[in-house]
């Protein structure tokens, strides 16, 4: 699948003619990176790391809280590699110090070794010198340390002159349970087809910022379809990826929504429509995903109102569990009576902290799988108030939840003890 780039120097996101001359400044990568995360994850290069210049970390941490990225550039100690896997970031590239003593203190799957190669011979210190060694000599020695490799051919880096395909073709013979991705020259949508086929996924910058390149015809370039009106069925998702209902792509709307960050689809009736243009019940894309048979894709997005036609949340009725709890929290929060409980609990934050401390020590204190379940339950519920007395959203939960899961540096997690009640009470616990 395409993997769109973005290279950063000085805070801007830049391209390059073969790693050295600047042809293109196209300034603040945050819309792009808004525009590219909605087909998946994002590379993301750090120039000024790379040539000893700087860096753009704190540009990369706000890249990093838009979408999905994989940084490369300058990563040559441990503790920078920790900061930004601490961060977020998916995966890590590592071009320099791509070597078995370094890469074997991090997690083997978060890392991907760069094999930047000029001529065959790959190259290091941004591309600046020759490594003596071969782009499958060092292959073969990285293998057992990371999860993929990134090969990029400099020669045709920016200049839109073609993948080398019998290169990617060689690559795959040699790394066959390895993640690839292939960089360098790549222009049309039928070498990023072929390169799927291949198991490999195409980095592309030049051409998608020249617009030589379509970003949805470059996406679309792997689909199939086993239909006669040639749509792809799509599973329309929220942000946690509950199911809201199923509609069908074409490649206009798919070209719609990737440009526009609205969901866009195609009726096998009534032709193009955008989702919520009249009722109102508009949708934000996350994100677009292919399935593994390449033929159906996945809409993740931030749902306003109900998604169904019939005014509830999903095709299938409302939501069920935390989701349904959320819903009806938000529901409440805008006109649950006065005097009622609910409203309450939204206008006394102290009542709302005060059933927090008691429900969590309840639970703390439950013993019976029983009394767990049904003190967790009330806890549950009086969190989600707190979140929607905040405007918190059950899904920035989610996402804080999922990022603590990608870092790596552990904090010693005792108990926060702050006055002497909250001591006595704890012992008390014990």
């Amino acid at each position: 699948m395409l993997r769109p780039s973005i290279d950063l120097a000085g805070g801007d996101a830049v391209q390059l003619v073969g790693g050295e001359a600047l042809a293109i400044n196209a300034g603040d990568p945050r819309p792009l990176m808004e525009r590219f995360s909605r087909c998946g994850p994002v590379a993301v290069v750090d120039l000024d790391a790379a040539l000893g210049k700087g860096d753009n970390r704190a540009v990369i941490a706000e890249l990093s809280r838009l979408g999905s990225v994989v940084v490369g550039g300058g990563i040559r100690d441990v503790s920078t590699a920790r900061e930004l896997l601490d961060l977020g970031v998916r995966q890590l590239v590592i071009g320099t110090r791509a070597t078995p003593e370094f890469l074997g203190q991090l997690p083997k799957e978060r890392l991907i070794a760069a094999l930047d190669a000029r001529d065959g011979e790959v190259v290091v210190e941004g591309w600046t010198t020759g490594a003596g060694e071969s782009i499958f000599e060092r292959l073969e020695r990285l293998k057992p340390y990371v999860a993929g490799f990134l090969v990029t051919v400099v020669e045709r880096e920016g200049r839109e002159v073609g993948a080398d395909l019998e290169l990617a073709r060689e690559l795959r013979e040699r790394a066959p349970e390895h993640e690839l991705i292939l960089a360098g020259g790549i222009a049309t949508p039928d070498e990023i087809a072929e390169l799927d086929r291949l198991g490999i996924d195409a980095q592309v910058g030049m051409s998608l910022y020249r617009g030589t390149l379509d970003l949805a015809d470059a996406f679309a370039a792997p689909l199939a379809s086993d239909r006669e009106d040639g749509l792809w069925p799509t599973l329309v998702c929220d942000e946690s990826e509950r199911a809201l209902g199923l509609v069908y792509s074409s490649p206009e709307s798919l070209r719609r929504s990737l440009e526009t960050g609205r969901g866009w689809y195609q009726s096998r009736k009534r032709g193009l429509w955008e989702k919520g243009a009249s009722s109102g019940a508009t949708q934000e894309v996350v994100r677009v995903e292919p399935d593994c048979d390449r033929d159906a894709l996945r809409f993740v997005v931030r749902q306003r109102e109900g998604f169904c036609h019939t005014g509830t949340r999903t095709c299938f009725g409302e939501g069920r569990g935390l989701a349904g709890l959320e819903q009806t929290l938000r529901e409440r929060a805008a006109s649950a009576p006065q005097g009622s409980y609910t409203r309450r609990l939204f206008d006394d934050p102290g009542l709302l902290r005060a059933k927090l401390v008691e429900e969590a020590t309840e639970l703390a204190l439950a013993e019976s799988p029983e009394d767990v379940t049904h003190e967790a339950a009330d806890l549950l519920y009086f969190a989600m108030a707190r979140c929607r007395a905040a405007g918190v959203d059950l899904s920035q939960v989610e996402r804080e939840l999922d990022a603590r899961a990608t870092r790596v540096s552990r904090r010693a997690g005792e108990a926060k003890l702050d006055d002497p009640a909250a001591e006595a009470e704890t012992e008390e616990v014990r």
